[in-house]
C-alpha cells in the first residue's frame, strides 16, 4: 500500500557547509533536485564518533500532527526508542497505520483536539497513512545518533556540534531509489574549510 509513495528523484546534488574555526561546528546541508531545486524532507544523518557520550536528543518535539489533512511535519526525526504524539488538529476524525519494518501498527479513529501515541523502538524509516484520507503520508526517521536534520523548503539542514574529520554521511528521502531508499557516502570537514559533497540519485 505504502509502495506508491516512492518515485523518482532523477538526480540530487548536496552541498555541505562546515562553519567553525577548529572545535565542534554548525554544518549546514543544501539538497538540490537535477533542475536545481530545493530538496525538501531529505534527512542528513552522521553517526556519533566512538566512545561518545552525547545524549540523542533534538531541539523539536516528538511530535506529529494532523492537520487539514495533513501530517505536520511530512518528516520527523526522533531519537530510538521515544514515544511520538500524534496530535489531531483537524475537524475530522483520523486513523494512522504504518506497515513499515521498524514499526507495524494501527491507531484506530480519535476525533478533534485528541491525541495517541506510539513507540518506536527501531531504528529506520516509518511511513505512515490515514485509513480515512488516502492523499495523507508521513515518515518518522528513527535515529540512534544526535547528528541528524532533515531539510527545509529551501532545501536546507543544520547539523550542530561537528568535530573537524571524515565523516560517513547517510542521506534519506522517499524519492530516492535504493535500499531503504537512502545512500551513504563520506565527508571531510576541515577547520575553517567549507566542506561540499555531491551524491547522484537515480
Amino acid at each position: 500500500m505504502l509502495k506508491r509513495f516512492v518515485t523518482r528523484l532523477p538526480l540530487g546534488l548536496l552541498c555541505l557547509t562546515g562553519v567553525s574555526a577548529s572545535g565542534p561546528q554548525t554544518s549546514v546541508v543544501q539538497v538540490f533536485d537535477q533542475r536545481g531545486l530545493p530538496v525538501e524532507g531529505a534527512v542528513i544523518e552522521i553517526p556519533p564518533p566512538p566512545g561518545s557520550t552525547r545524549a540523542v536528543t533534538f531541539p523539536w518535539r516528538n511530535a506529529m500532527a494532523q492537520r487539514n489533512q495533513t501530517f505536520v511535519p511530512g518528516t520527523l526525526i526522533v531519537p530510538q526508542g521515544s514515544s511520538v504524539a500524534f496530535p489531531n488538529l483537524d475537524t475530522v476524525r483520523h486513523s494512522i497505520y504504518s506497515f513499515s519494518k521498524p514499526a507495524r501498527f494501527q491507531i484506530e479513529l480519535y476525533g478533534r483536539d485528541q491525541t495517541r501515541s506510539q513507540r518506536f523502538p527501531i531504528t529506520g524509516t516509518v511511513a505512515l497513512g490515514c485509513n480515512i484520507h488516502d492523499k495523507m503520508r508521513g515518515y518518522i526517521r528513527v535515529v540512534s545518533t544526535p547528528y541528524a536534520a532533515a531539510t527545509d523548503l529551501n532545501g536546507r539542514g543544520q547539523i550542530d556540534g561537528l568535530a573537524p574529520g571524515t565523516h560517513r554521511v547517510t542521506v534519506w528521502h522517499p524519492r530516492l531509489r535504493g535500499s531503504g531508499n537512502e545512500t551513504v557516502q563520506t565527508l571531510t570537514i576541515a577547520s575553517g574549510n567549507p566542506a561540499r559533497l555531491t551524491i547522484e540519485l537515480r
